[in-house]
């Protein structure tokens, strides 16, 4: 994540719509650009994207409540500055009758963090997520873009040292 002025995400949304267009159509990927520049989907650069979109050759119209629904309904953004290292633990029901519960107290302790928290130095986020699509070897977490599968409470420590 860098550290940015207004001016500073004005541009990043300029490029992003400059590169994919002022159209309904593109604001995924124009969300997308600014999450991958920004590390995350500050409320600064929604508002920017209103006012650029209805630049266009043919405005779109759309509200920042639009845009906030689009970059908080998607897992792939967020909405908030992370840590580093994001670890995301499946909380789905596959997981969680392999001894998920256990993975998360133990991520939780490890970390000390509850879900959607980020530690005082930003080193770590912790989040659940619905279903990883790896359920044959649950119960799973996700480190950054890391999977591990068939994770036990006891390897948590030795993961998560991966990172330090």
């Amino acid at each position: 994540m860098i550290n940015t002025t207004e001016r500073d995400i004005a541009s990043i949304v300029k490029e992003a719509v400059d590169k994919h267009g002022a159209s309904r159509d593109s604001l995924i990927p124009i969300l997308s650009e600014i999450n991958f520049e920004l590390g995350y989907i500050p409320a600064e650069a929604l508002t920017e994207v209103k006012k650029q979109v209805r630049k266009g050759e043919d405005p779109v119209f759309v509200s920042e409540s639009q845009l906030y629904s689009l970059a908080s309904f998607y897992d792939m953004f967020s909405t908030k500055p992370h840590g580093r290292h994001v670890v995301k633990f499946c909380e789905s029901a596959p997981c969680h009758v392999v001894g998920g519960r256990e993975v998360w107290q133990a991520l939780r302790e490890e970390l000390h963090l509850n879900n959607g928290e980020m530690s005082p130095d930003g080193h770590w986020s912790l989040a659940t997520t619905s279903c990883l699509g790896v359920c044959g070897v649950g119960p799973v977490i996700l480190v950054d873009d890391d999977i591990y599968g068939n994770v036990q409470p006891d390897q948590i420590h030795d993961i998560l040292e991966r990172y330090e």
